[in-house]
């Protein structure tokens, strides 16, 4: 069994920071990627950054320049910083593992709240 945890959530103004850690337990592999998605209320969820094993990222375009994805395969921990947000960053943010194997399967945190607001 697969668990997933994010933690680091919260409400933040306009311009603030905000950084979010998610530590996957359980029989999971290193060299599966990690990554972060998030869903706004009416919105279907959408990847917000992804990472492999040996730390190659990738950003949605909203997000580029701003959030930086990291993780420690030590500590079976992904970490997403966020500066610069917005109130559209506003959504729950969750932690996501893909299986690399011949049926990739998706794990999938709990969520935790952001909210942007003034």
């Amino acid at each position: 069994q697969v668990q997933l945890v994010e933690s680091g959530g919260g409400l933040v103004q306009p311009g603030g920071s905000l950084s979010l850690s998610c530590t996957a337990s359980g029989s999971i592999s290193r060299r599966w990627p990690m990554g972060w998605y998030r869903q706004a209320p009416g919105e279907e969820r959408e990847v917000v950054a992804t990472i492999a094993d040996y730390s190659s990222a990738h950003y949605a375009d909203s997000v580029k320049g701003r959030f930086t994805i990291s993780r420690d395969n030590a500590k079976n921990t992904v970490y997403l910083q966020m500066n610069n947000l917005k109130p559209d960053d506003t959504a729950v943010y969750y932690c996501n593992v893909r299986s690399g194997m011949i049926r990739p399967y998706d794990y999938w945190g709990q969520g935790t709240q952001v909210t942007v607001s003034s």
